[in-house]
């Protein structure tokens, strides 16, 4: 990891981001997904999201988001492509409104990764693969302390990863400890 970007990532630079604060320690890992239309995957929308160049046309559902600003540091796609909108060293919009564990605000002392899909299919092996591997990745340059779903950190907001992410087959790929997931393991 140079300058908190990824080498094995593709690079695609989103302009939604911040510094994050002087004293920010980059301690959480947040999964979350994402597909667009909605239960829609690989047509390259989720790329144009991130990058503020979503056609607001090409969908009816584009239109009530095309102007909204947000990005993630990363994004796995269905094949398992890894994509790197922000350097890992900045602030990524991708928690909004949110608390971990009495901490307020997750985007000043996390890192976003966004998986290709919904609430209502399962991952793909190739998902869990590269998830694994950028875990691996980002444990060695961060001092990353949790793992939480954006359901754990905006549950009144948010669902996601879902209930179809598998957080056993996550820990076991990776190896965390349970104490890296401090939601639990079970479904949710």
């Amino acid at each position: 990891m140079v300058g908190g970007w990824w080498s094995k990532a593709r690079r695609v630079d989103s302009p939604n981001f911040d510094a994050r604060p002087a004293d920010a320690v980059v301690d959480l890992l947040v999964l979350h997904n994402i597909s667009l239309p909605p239960e829609q995957f690989g047509g390259g929308e989720i790329e144009r999201f991130l990058t503020n160049r979503l056609d607001a046309w090409a969908h009816p559902y584009f239109a009530g988001i095309a102007d909204i600003r947000v990005s993630s540091h990363f994004v796995i796609d269905r094949r398992g492509e890894v994509l790197q909108f922000v350097s890992c060293e900045d602030c990524a919009w991708h928690a909004g409104q949110s608390d971990f564990l009495g901490r307020a605000r997750c985007n000043d002392f996390s890192i976003g990764v966004e998986l290709e899909g919904s609430d209502t299919q399962p991952f793909t092996d190739a998902q869990y693969a590269q998830l694994a591997h950028l875990s691996w990745a980002l444990l060695a340059h961060y001092p990353i302390a949790a793992v939480a779903g954006h359901t754990d950190i905006a549950p009144q907001r948010k669902t996601d990863p879902g209930p179809h992410f598998d957080w056993a087959r996550y820990a076991s790929q990776t190896g965390l400890a349970h104490d890296f997931f401090p939601y639990g393991l079970a479904a949710r």
